[in-house]
C-alpha cells in the first residue's frame, strides 16, 4: 500500500517514515483515531515500508517481490489479528487465521470500512465479535519463528479494544517481553477500552479526522463528483471517508437509521397519554431488537449525534450542523426547539446507558423500550 494513496495524515505519515529511516522503531505502537481516518491503511503502508527495506518516503526503491507479496496482503512476515465470531463453516473458537482469505479481500476493496462492515462481509451482522484467547496463542506461534527474509516481523492488531481479557493478558505479557525485531502496531477508535497496562507499553498516535477538502478532492478526482455534491458530501462525513463512500453508494446504514429514528421519535411525541401509541413503541423496540447487537449499538450512536445536531441548529450553531434529513416531512429545524439545555443531558444519558447494557448483553426488548418510555417525558420537559 503506498503512502501517497492514504488520504491526508501528513504529519504522522513524515513520523513513521522518519522513525523507519532512521532504525528508531519501537516495538509497540497504538494507532488511535475515529472511524475512516486510515489508521489501518496507514499501519499496512508503514509495514510494507519496513518490511521491504523502501527509501524516499515512499513504498518503492525497496525489495519489489516484497513489494508485490503486499498487494494482496501476503507477505510471510506480516500478520493480521481482528475481531473474529463464528459462522456456518467455523462453528466454535474462530481464529483470525481462520478468516485470513476473506480478511484480505475486505481490506483489499475497502481499507477504510468498519467493524460493522467486516461482519456484513463475513454475513454476521448479528453476532457481536471479539478477540479471543485462542488468537493470541496464534500470535504466539507466528512470532515464536524466525522471520521469513531475516529482517522484521509486524503484528498488525485491527480493533484492539475488542481483546476479551485472557487476550489482553497474554498480548501483555508479549509486549513486556517481546520477542526481537518484532513491532506490534494495536489500531482502536477507542483508547479507554484497552487496558492501561497494555496502553502504558505502547507509544500512542492519535490521528485526527480526513479533511473535508481531502475527501472532496478524492470523491472529484476518483468518483467523478461534480464539485458541489462532492462537498455537500465530504460535509456529511465529516472527516470518515468510509462514510463517505457509503453516502457516495447510498448503501450505508445512515439511510435507513434516519427512518428509524424518524418513526421512534414520532411515537414518543404521541405516546403521552395516547395507549395507541405506547403500542407502537413496544413494536418498534421489538423490531429493532432483532437486529444484531453491533447494529443495536451503532444505531444508539447514530440517535445520540443526531440529538447533538437538533440541540446545535436550536442554538443557532448552523455552521456545526451537517445533518440533511431525507425522511419526507420530517424537518431538522422543526424538530430542534424540542432538544434543550433541560433535556438533553438525560437523553444523552438515557442513550448512553442503553449502550453500556446492550453491549453486555442486556434484553434489547427491555432495554429500548424503557428508553422510549423516558424519551416520551423527556421530550415534553419545558
Amino acid at each position: 500500500m503506498q503512502f501517497s494513496s492514504i488520504l491526508g495524515q501528513q504529519p504522522i505519515k513524515a513520523h513513521l517514515i522518519k522513525s523507519a529511516d532512521t532504525g528508531r522503531i519501537p516495538h509497540a505502537q497504538l494507532f488511535i483515531g475515529p472511524e475512516g481516518c486510515g489508521t489501518l491503511s496507514i499501519a499496512i503502508a508503514y509495514a510494507q515500508y519496513i518490511l521491504c527495506s523502501n527509501t524516499n518516503g515512499e513504498n518503492t526503491n525497496g525489495n519489489e517481490s516484497c513489494n508485490l507479496k503486499f498487494q494482496n496482503l501476503a507477505h510471510p512476515d506480516l500478520h493480521f489479528i481482528y475481531p473474529t465470531v463464528s459462522t456456518e463453516e467455523v462453528k466454535s473458537k474462530p481464529k483470525s487465521i481462520d478468516f485470513i482469505t476473506e480478511w484480505r479481500e475486505f481490506v483489499t476493496k475497502n481499507p477504510y470500512g468498519n467493524l460493522l462492515d467486516w461482519y456484513s462481509f463475513l454475513g454476521v451482522q448479528n453476532k457481536q465479535g471479539e478477540i479471543r484467547v485462542d488468537d493470541a496463542q496464534e500470535i504466539l506461534k507466528s512470532l515464536a519463528l524466525k522471520s521469513y527474509e531475516g529482517g522484521h516481523k509486524v503484528m498488525i492488531v485491527w480493533m484492539a479494544d475488542k481483546m476479551n481479557t485472557a487476550a489482553a493478558n497474554k498480548l501483555l505479557k508479549l509486549l513486556e517481553e517481546p520477542p526481537e525485531k518484532t513491532i506490534f502496531l494495536l489500531i482502536t477508535e477507542n483508547e479507554e477500552a484497552i487496558i492501561s497496562t497494555i496502553r502504558s507499553r505502547c507509544q500512542a498516535i492519535h490521528f485526527n479526522g480526513v479533511p473535508e477538502e481531502v475527501i472532496m478532492d478524492t470523491l472529484i478526482n476518483q468518483h467523478k463528483l461534480d464539485q458541489k455534491s462532492a462537498q455537500n458530501l465530504a460535509h456529511q462525513a465529516q472527516g470518515n471517508y468510509n462514510k463517505a463512500l457509503h453516502l457516495l453508494h447510498q448503501d450505508g446504514d445512515d439511510l435507513v437509521f434516519e427512518e428509524w429514528f424518524v418513526v421512534w421519535v414520532r411515537a414518543a411525541f404521541k405516546a403521552k397519554g395516547n395507549a395507541a401509541a405506547i403500542q407502537d413503541l413496544i413494536q418498534w423496540s421489538e423490531q429493532i431488537a432483532q437486529l444484531g447487537r453491533e447494529k443495536q449499538k451503532k444505531f444508539l450512536e447514530y440517535c445520540i449525534e443526531f440529538f447533538r445536531q437538533a440541540l446545535l441548529l436550536n442554538y443557532q450553531a448552523q455552521q456545526l450542523v451537517y445533518f440533511e434529513p431525507k425522511v419526507e416531512k420530517f424537518k431538522l429545524e422543526n424538530f430542534a426547539p424540542f432538544i434543550h439545555s433541560n433535556n438533553i443531558n438525560d437523553i444523552f444519558t438515557t442513550l448512553s446507558d442503553a449502550l453500556y447494557h446492550i453491549e453486555r448483553n442486556g434484553n434489547a426488548k427491555i432495554i429500548l423500550t424503557d428508553v422510549s418510555i423516558q424519551l416520551t417525558r423527556l421530550f415534553h420537559k419545558k
